[in-house]
């Protein structure tokens, strides 16, 4: 058998292999809130569905600063092919320019690199209203 073909069998059947355990499988990992004002307070819904044959069940989200709460996700187990949902909000109170954030998923998922989430936002200057 050749190299290629070899090659194309083999990469064929790691394709039909499913990874047992928990899975978490996110619709996006990412989101970008464009431009926002200092002070402005925002919030992305990341979503994810199960897609392991295990319960998949989330411990903690972490973050970095104070300016980015997790909030919403669920505390029970979800189901093999179930759906759900995690909020991120971030506050741009006291900040300027390009802001990275990164929200580290915590769980029993057997895929790790699905572990962070990230979200960005460019903030402007506050508006100062002229009376």
């Amino acid at each position: 058998m050749s190299y290629a073909v070899s090659y194309a069998v083999a990469q064929n059947n790691n394709n039909n292999v499913k990874q047992s355990g928990p899975v978490i499988a996110w619709t996006s990992i990412t989101h970008d809130f464009g431009d926002i004002y200092q002070g402005d307070k925002v919030e992305h819904t990341f979503e994810f569905t199960n897609t392991g044959n295990e319960p998949l069940v989330i411990t903690n989200v972490e973050v970095t600063c104070g300016c980015t709460v997790p909030k919403g996700w669920t505390r029970d187990p979800i189901l093999p092919g179930s759906k759900a949902e995690i909020v991120i909000a971030f506050n741009s109170s006291g900040k300027y320019g390009r802001q990275n954030k990164v929200a580290t998923i915590i769980s029993n998922a057997t895929n790790p690199e699905a572990s962070q989430l990230t979200f960005s936002a460019n903030v402007l200057e506050k508006k100062i209203s002229n009376r």
